[in-house]
């Protein structure tokens, strides 16, 4: 269980981190910004907790209903995983 905590706040940690990058790029005309798919996968693989905050600080990818579905799927995916654990 230690491991799978850790491993929900590293990709936590890179999820928020990444969608703060792609904001401050989104501002900046010709950068190359984050590719969506790698923000679903990340939040897939643990982050949600760092897309949820990403999303609600940076007011980041805020109209597009795909990015909520995925943060939910993702933690009613992860919370099923610590209820299995834990129970």
């Amino acid at each position: 269980m230690l491991f799978y905590l850790i491993w929900l706040a590293v990709t936590s940690i890179i999820t928020f981190v990444l969608y703060g990058l792609d904001k401050a790029r989104s501002k900046r005309k010709g950068a190359r910004r984050m590719p969506e798919i790698t923000l679903h996968v990340l939040a897939l693989a643990g982050g949600f907790i760092g897309g949820w905050v990403g999303r609600s600080l940076f007011h980041h990818k805020t109209k597009k209903g795909i990015f909520v579905f995925i943060l939910i799927v993702s933690t009613v995916i992860h919370a099923g995983v610590v209820w299995w654990v834990v129970f």
